[in-house]
């Protein structure tokens, strides 16, 4: 079967709602069986993570960010990442290394792409390039206004193998972006 035989087709197309970070619209479909349906999609524009990583004492280390995530209304330590302001678009190492700064305070010598991952295929439109950040300067974090209660601190490899397997890191995209290291380590 030809891929092009499974695709669905656009009939209408509504923006429900819309704000800084994302868009809502439903669309109206079109099935390759002619039978017509609705989806609901998360418009993002394209995001990042970025695994900062440095040589340790006895393992390499990784920088972990935690913040209050609203939608889950709990903490979570992740890998720094996101997108621009207003829905803004820029080459993924663009906003890898504005992201790193604005987190961490850390600028990279060194960006290399580890791969690229859908958000959620299921609802949303957003692509996330995950960049592994080496030859790191210190420097001084230059936070949002939503990131105004972030830490973060180093991470030896244990543990954050450890902080995976006990879930006090369960971010997707901190997952899949450990899984890429991992791939390409």
């Amino acid at each position: 079967m030809d891929a092009d035989d499974d695709a669905m087709v656009a009939v209408s197309s509504r923006i429900v709602y819309r704000n800084a970070w994302m868009t809502l619209r439903e669309d109206t479909v079109r099935r390759s069986d002619g039978s017509d349906g609705v989806y609901g999609v998360v418009d993002k524009p394209p995001g990042v993570t970025v695994i900062a990583a440095r040589p340790g004492p006895a393992e390499e280390e990784y920088y972990l960010v935690e913040q209050f995530r609203y939608p889950v209304g709990a903490r979570r330590w992740e890998f720094p990442g996101g997108t621009l302001p207003d829905q803004a678009v820029a080459a993924p190492e663009v906003i890898a290394r504005r992201e790193l700064v604005e987190e961490t305070g850390l600028d990279a010598g060194r960006l290399t792409l580890l791969g690229t991952i859908d958000v959620a295929v299921g609802f949303c439109s957003q692509p996330n390039s995950v960049f592994l950040a080496e030859d790191l300067i210190e420097g001084r974090a230059i936070l949002e206004n939503e990131e105004s209660d972030l830490i973060g601190r180093w991470w030896s490899r244990r543990e954050v193998v450890t902080a995976i397997r006990t879930g006090a890191v369960c971010d997707a995209h901190s997952l899949a972006a450990w899984a890429l290291l991992s791939i390409a380590r």
